[in-house]
């Protein structure tokens, strides 16, 4: 049983819920970001998303009775969850298909109904911009780019010092600007052909080691694997030991990810572009030819100005504090 009173002690705490396609995972987070408790459930073992809510529920009154000396509900200002395909408008996750729930899922109404909160709910990617403007390294900034290097590529935009959103909650889909524009270009999740997602996230870096393995005669120790098992993790391994082929990989990459932001910069101007995600742990090896292809292919009146930047959430649960930034921002 919680206790109802409130804790005069704690200071308004948010509960922050990052939804992935494997696990689902729920903290509960102080004003300043330290994430006080967090647990996690496994998405797929839900097939509707009424029995999802009914675990995440639990999981999150679990989490409240193991420190009800500390805090309760009544301590709890509100609820983030970051999703893929979470709109903010309508608080739905829209067809999102490495989720097992098919069409509109109102889920920001299902939780606040269930636990008596206000709850908000917002693009994954997003909500790691948001954690990022309040939590990381872009506090003092109002015009930024967010990408995330994951298993896909997912974006926010901030200008003006307001995450864009769109007439509808949908904008800032970056990772899905055509880069390769013909037949031959990678064939997308999205239905369309030649997405920068398609060859700059996790999955496109194994695809170009596997193609450049094929196509050309360079010596390398990913030659040693078998090429279906190849992964970006083992790109960067070799890469990080000088292995050629997949330094040649990050350069390929990081080309296209600077012409891509060359693009970008002609909408919002942004201060920097801030990289999130396992492939931005390569550092240098990555963000280099980013700059370096920005600078040669952006309008001359853009070059050399924007910062790249790695996040400054890399090392903490970013999921659960985007989620929970969220309230911050809107409540």
């Amino acid at each position: 049983m919680i206790i109802s009173h409130k804790h005069k002690d704690m200071q308004e705490l948010t509960i922050g819920v990052d939804i992935g396609g494997t696990n689902a995972e729920f903290g509960i987070v102080t004003p300043e970001g330290d994430i006080l408790c967090d647990s996690r459930i496994k998405t797929k073992d839900f097939p509707t998303p009424e029995s999802f809510v009914d675990a995440g529920v639990e999981c999150i009154h679990t989490m409240l009775a193991d420190n009800r000396d500390k805090f309760t509900l009544a301590n709890i200002k509100g609820m983030g969850v970051g999703a893929p395909n979470g709109n903010y408008h309508t608080g739905c996750i829209e067809y999102a298909p490495n989720l097992p729930w098919e069409g509109n899922v109102p889920l920001s109404q299902m939780f606040s109904e269930k636990l008596g909160i206000p709850v908000a709910l917002t693009n994954d990617a997003n909500a790691a911009t948001i954690g990022e403007k309040i939590y990381g390294v872009t506090k003092e900034m109002n015009d930024f780019i967010m990408i995330t290097l994951g298993t896909g590529v997912g974006s926010g935009i901030v200008a003006n010092g307001n995450l864009i959103y769109g007439h509808d909650g949908m904008a800032g889909e970056l990772g899905h600007m055509i880069m390769v524009r013909d037949e031959n270009g990678r064939k997308c999740g999205c239905g369309r052909r030649g997405c920068l997602e398609t060859y700059c996230s996790a999955t496109g870096v194994a695809m170009t080691a596997r193609e450049m393995l094929q196509n050309t005669n360079i010596q390398s120790e990913l030659r040693n694997k078998s090429p279906k098992d190849i992964e970006a993790l083992d790109v960067s391994v070799a890469a990080s030991r000088g292995d050629k082929l997949a330094l040649d990989v990050f350069q390929f990459t990081g080309e296209m990810l600077g012409k891509a932001c060359a693009d970008f910069a002609t909408f919002s101007n942004p201060e920097a572009f801030i990289f999130f995600g396992g492939l931005a742990r390569a550092g240098d090896l990555l963000m280099k030819h980013i700059e370096e292809s920005f600078n040669k292919n952006a309008m001359p009146i853009f070059r050399h100005k924007a910062k790249f930047m790695i996040s400054g959430l890399m090392n903490r649960n970013a999921g659960i504090l985007g989620a929970s930034a969220v309230v911050k921002a809107e409540f």
